[in-house]
């Protein structure tokens, strides 16, 4: 029987968890939010949907010690609304309010006995991450953030357009925070197996900020992002229970920066089953230091928080 967690039944956290019943992923699924009435909604929504699905899903509701036996939990709590798109806060908009979340469920998730993997999607996303590994104290490769795993998606996509291809067709990594001090690794960035640097009209700039800006072009729209960060996070579930060993940009501890922070990783039944170190250059070595310490910094300030 497999069985996943999610707490968080906001806009992201219900899409993760209409991905995980429509696909049939779980056999259960447990919905934990605060708002009681909310999370009675998403289950009724999604029970209502099975008669019509080919796999059926049993929903246990706001229940913390129905995780003990669970595989993954991913965590999507949040308050999308304090962040702030036209100041340079960005997702630490939710710096505040998360890091009280997760000092109100990280005990419960310990009490719960839950000895699965843990994803986390909570903005800003390396600092929660890293965060949600001190409150609990779990092994850090049990605990890891969806991280860049988005950001390189968007600079697959816009690299493809540019070059009227799929997106599908590049590969390479952001590397760095979940935020402002991202960085595309444009030395490990081919397409259909050809370096970027084949490529000589290209305005990499541009390419890069606006994988930087993805997700506000988004919310300028409709005020929240969902359908692509609940795929990752559901995409990175399932490679933990396929024990993948899927090779992608995560959140991750590397402790040659003591934190949590954007790069490649192989992900399979134990979480993070190593990190894989590419030979960047000076200069991206050098931004992937900067944007850990700047991560760095924001956690080690916060309550509790003990290495």
């Amino acid at each position: 029987m497999r069985k996943y967690g999610v707490i968080g039944l906001g806009q992201v956290g219900a899409t993760v968890a209409y991905t995980l019943v429509q696909h049939g992923t779980v056999d259960e699924l447990v919905l934990i939010d605060h708002n009681e009435a909310l999370a009675q909604a998403q289950k009724l929504d999604l029970d209502d949907a099975s008669p019509r699905l080919g796999s059926t899903t049993k929903i246990i509701l706001n229940d913390y010690a129905a995780l003990a036996d669970a595989e993954v939990l991913i965590v999507a709590s949040g308050n999308i609304g304090a962040i702030d798109m036209n100041s340079s806060k960005g997702r630490f908009g939710e710096y505040e309010s998360n890091q009280a979340i997760v000092r109100d469920i990280a005990p419960k998730i310990v009490a719960s006995g839950f000895k699965g993997i843990l994803i986390d999607i909570m903005n800003p996303c390396d600092v929660m991450t890293d965060y949600l590994q001190r409150m609990t104290g779990f092994d850090r490769n049990r605990v890891f953030g969806t991280g860049t795993f988005l950001d390189t998606a968007r600079m697959q996509k816009y690299v493809g357009q540019a070059l009227n291809t799929n997106g599908k067709n590049v590969a390479g990594y952001v590397y760095g925070e979940h935020g402002n001090s991202q960085f595309v690794a444009w030395s490990t960035v081919a397409v259909n197996g050809q370096p970027i640097a084949n490529f000589h009209d290209l305005d990499l700039k541009q390419l890069e900020e606006d994988a930087r800006q993805g997700a506000f072009a988004v919310m300028a729209g409709k005020h929240y992002t969902n359908f692509a960060i609940a795929t990752c996070g559901v995409r990175l579930a399932e490679a933990v229970s396929a024990d993948e060993q899927l090779a992608c940009p995560v959140s991750a501890f590397d402790p040659d920066f003591g934190t949590y922070v954007g790069m490649p990783a192989v992900i399979g039944k134990n979480g993070i089953e190593s990190l894989i170190h590419l030979d960047l250059t000076p200069d991206e070595k050098a931004s992937l230091a900067s944007s850990a310490k700047f991560i760095n910094s924001k956690v080690d300030v916060l309550p509790q928080a003990v290495k």
